[in-house]
């Protein structure tokens, strides 16, 4: 690990004046927190000065949230008077996607109090806005899906339904903006309510998925509706006409075999 056994830089304040208490904060000038710009797998460095204005030594722990940074210890002992200039390095993600990305160095005193400081990650890289509709199935009045998110931008998916049958359009819904954000690499199922469906068609069922960034993408499903009684009563009158000539064949031959043999006789 980068600067793991780096020592912390200590430089003694001056005297005058003296102000009770520490702090936190980026190395430098006129920084409130940190911000870093780079390309997946870049390995980045600054540096982290606490400064300890009291009269004794300060122990404080550090920790990082939200990125992979690389702090050299977890335990630093700073003297009185004296401000520590930490060094460490941040490694963007080989997998991560264009833009921001917020997180914290957290430094925590003995006695429990916490001082934060923000760093923000600007991932540089191509932006692509992408998607897919998967999985399309008409169940129960219902029509279920699942939206996939293949680019590296945040969507907020617009959805057009369509339902072509046999007897005409069964379904058109304008395209509408739907209730969620998919992050990139995120999957999504939804469902679509569909209660005036057709008692009696084949239907094509097409979903339309727009978003910014020129997303688009479309999923399809095919669907019959029979009514129940319908389908019974053709399903008998199918099973009717199929043994009737074999009913028919038995009868004939049973009628020949109870017929009396002729006799035949000879001159």
């Amino acid at each position: 690990m980068p600067y793991a056994a780096a020592c912390a830089l200590l430089l003694t304040l001056p005297v005058l004046p003296v102000q009770p208490g520490w702090s936190a904060q980026p190395a430098g000038q006129d920084r409130p927190s940190f911000y870093a710009e780079g390309v997946p797998g870049a390995v980045l460095r600054d540096t982290l000065a606490v400064t300890n204005r009291g009269t004794r030594p300060l122990t404080v722990r550090l920790r990082a949230t939200g990125l992979p940074v690389a702090l050299p210890g977890t335990a630093l002992r700073i003297p009185a008077r004296t401000r520590a200039e930490v060094p460490f390095t941040l490694t963007v993600p080989p997998d991560a996607v264009p833009g921001d990305r917020p997180a914290t160095i957290v430094v925590r005193a003995a006695d429990g109090r916490e001082s934060t400081v923000r760093l923000l990650l600007r991932i540089g890289g191509p932006r692509l806005a992408a998607l897919t509709v998967e999985h399309v199935a008409v169940r129960s009045g219902r029509i279920t899906y699942e939206l996939v998110n293949r680019g590296t931008t945040v969507l907020v998916p617009r959805l057009a339904v369509r339902a072509d049958g046999v007897l005409g359009t069964a379904l058109d819904r304008a395209p509408r903006t739907l209730p969620v954000r998919l992050p990139p690499g995120a999957r999504l199922k939804l469902d679509e309510p569909w209660t005036d469906r057709p008692a009696l068609d084949a239907v094509t069922v097409r979903l339309t998925v727009t978003a910014s960034g020129g997303a688009r993408a479309t999923g399809t499903a095919s669907a019959r509706f029979v009514p129940w009684r319908t389908a019974a009563g053709t399903t008998a009158g199918a099973l009717l006409l199929a043994a009737t000539p074999v009913a028919m064949r038995r009868r004939r031959r049973r009628t020949e075999a109870e017929l009396p043999c002729a006799e035949v006789e000879s001159t």
